[in-house]
């Protein structure tokens, strides 16, 4: 029995996901000094701010005493695993599914070497408006989040097997 293509080939946006979410990182690291200091990108808009998060989105757990490090790397693991078995199982032509998913997997992937790593994730884009401001974040949550957001979208608007050409 031959096996049927898979999405699996998407795995290949993962990589590139945590390539440039890890060369980001480093540019900021290297760039970005001291620590919380803000550095106009678009004033009124963006920043580039240097930070770092012992915890998940929004320093969810960021107050853990160090447990919470290996709690974000086994779910990261758990979560990518489950996506890529998920890619396995969906076929190669079905890029609706695959590109999200890759894309959640790069962003869990690039944020689980920075806690193997340093124990804590990057972070340094800084959006903010007014007196408004979203907490920082870092590539690796672009890919998750936007892959989350195309995935819900994908699946609420597929369009339904009586709707597709013949």
């Amino acid at each position: 029995m031959t096996a049927k293509p898979n999405a699996l080939p998407w795995l290949w946006l993962s990589g590139l996901v945590i390539a440039l979410d890890q060369l980001s990182k480093w540019w900021a690291l290297q760039a970005l000094q001291p620590m919380g200091v803000p550095h106009a990108v678009v004033p009124g808009l963006l920043n580039w701010t240097l930070a770092f998060n012992r915890g998940a989105a929004f320093s969810f757990l960021a107050d853990g005493a160090g447990w919470q490090r290996w709690f974000f790397v086994l779910l990261a693991l758990l979560i990518s695993s489950v996506l890529v078995v998920w890619m396995a199982r969906t076929p190669r032509s079905d890029w609706r599914t695959g590109l999200p998913l890759a894309m959640i997997v790069g962003g869990a992937l690039g944020n689980l070497v920075d806690r193997l790593h340093a124990a804590q994730v990057t972070d340094f884009i800084q959006v903010y408006y007014r007196q408004w401001s979203y907490p920082v974040f870092n590539l690796a949550d672009c890919g998750i989040s936007v892959g989350a957001v195309l995935l819900i979208a994908f699946g609420l608007f597929a369009s339904k097997p009586a709707d597709r050409v013949r």
